[in-house]
C-alpha cells in the first residue's frame, strides 16, 4: 500500500524496457515478449487510474525503433492495432482519454486511422489521461518546435523577445500537458533513451530492475513510494521549502 495517498505524482512516464530479453530466457519469441508486455501496460494503466494519476505517458515506439527488423516492426503495429480495437470499450467504461505524441504520419495507414478513432471516441474522458508515444524522439520534436517558432518569426508571427519557455512548450507535441514528475524505466537500463527530455527536465527518476512483462502494481507502487519519499526543490534549498 502507498505510505500516502496524496502526494500522487500527477504526471508519470515509463520506458517500458525489457520484452526482448524477458522472452529470450525464456525461451520465447520476441512478438511473445511484446504481446506480455502489453499485458503488463494494461495492468499499469488500471493502477494509475486507480490511484488518482491524472497523466500516464508511455513509450511506445520510438523513431529508432523503425532500425528493428522489418518482421519485428510489423508485429508491433499489428499488436498496437489489436489492442486499440479491444481496449476502446474498457477506456471509455473506465474514463480514461487516450491521446499521441509524436509523428503518428508514418504509422501505418489502418493502424493511424482507428489510433484515431479512439481517440476521438475517448477525448470527453477525464479521469486520466493515457498518452502513448509513438514514432516519438524527444530530439525531433524540440528541432521540429525550433523549426516551426523560427518559421513564426520569419513571417513576423512572433518576435524574437517573445520566446521562452512557455512558447517553447507551446510548440512542442506534449503542449496539452503538464511536466513529468516521476519517469520509470524497467529492465536495469539506467537511461532516458531520448524520451520527454524537455519536459523532464525537474522530474524524478527511478530504474527498476524489473523487465516490463514482470513489471507489475506492486512495482508501480513501490515506485511511488519512492516518489514520495523525495525532497523536490526545484532549485531551492531544503529551508525554503520549509
Amino acid at each position: 500500500m502507498l505510505k500516502e495517498k496524496t502526494n500522487i505524482p500527477n504526471h508519470i512516464a515509463i520506458i517500458m524496457d525489457g520484452n526482448g530479453r524477458w522472452a529470450k530466457s525464456r525461451g520465447l519469441t520476441r512478438h511473445q515478449g511484446h504481446k506480455e508486455g502489453k499485458e503488463s501496460a494494461k495492468e499499469i494503466v488500471k493502477t494509475c487510474a486507480k490511484l488518482g494519476v491524472k497523466n500516464l505517458t508511455l513509450f511506445a515506439f520510438s523513431t529508432e525503433n523503425w532500425k528493428r527488423p522489418k518482421k519485428e516492426v510489423d508485429l508491433l503495429m499489428d499488436l498496437l492495432h489489436n489492442s486499440l480495437m479491444s481496449e476502446l470499450k474498457e477506456l471509455k467504461d473506465n474514463n480514461i482519454r487516450l491521446t499521441t505524441i509524436g509523428d503518428i504520419s508514418k504509422i501505418p495507414f489502418i493502424v493511424r486511422t482507428f489510433l484515431k478513432k479512439v481517440c476521438d471516441d475517448t477525448k470527453n474522458n477525464n479521469l486520466m489521461t493515457l498518452t502513448l508515444a509513438l514514432n516519438y524522439g524527444s530530439r525531433d520534436e524540440i528541432i521540429n518546435s525550433v523549426k516551426n517558432i523560427a518559421d513564426k518569426v520569419k513571417n513576423n508571427i512572433i518576435s524574437v523577445e517573445k520566446i521562452d519557455e512557455s512558447l517553447i512548450n507551446q510548440h512542442l507535441y506534449t503542449r496539452k500537458l503538464p511536466d513529468v514528475d516521476l519517469m520509470i524505466r524497467t529492465s536495469g537500463e539506467k537511461r532516458i533513451s531520448n524520451f520527454l527530455l524537455w519536459q523532464s527536465a525537474y522530474a524524478e527518476l527511478h530504474f527498476s530492475e524489473e523487465l516490463w512483462p514482470d513489471f507489475k502494481s506492486e512495482h508501480l507502487i513501490s515506485a511511488i513510494t519512492d516518489y514520495q519519499n523525495r525532497e523536490r526543490r526545484f532549485g531551492k534549498t531544503s529551508e525554503q521549502l520549509t
